[in-house]
């Protein structure tokens, strides 16, 4: 089982390549630098909820978990 800090640092981290990406994509697209960077900002912040939500949920599904032993020596 993942803590809920554990999976928003990993939403955190997954989108910062995730928003340089956006960035680039949206600057190359546009040409201006304010617009690509508010583009990446937004996308990101959005996708850091979706990534959280939909890693909790995936925590809760049983599917593919193994069972921690019942005792360990």
């Amino acid at each position: 089982m993942e803590s809920h800090y554990r999976s928003i640092m990993k939403a955190v981290t997954w989108r910062a390549g995730g928003t340089v990406v956006t960035f680039v994509v949206a600057w190359l697209l546009c040409r201006d630098f304010s617009v690509a960077a508010g583009i990446g900002v937004l996308d990101s912040a959005i996708k850091i909820g979706a990534f959280y939500a939909h890693e909790r949920v995936w925590n809760r599904v049983k599917f593919g978990k193994l069972e921690a032993p019942e005792y360990q020596i």
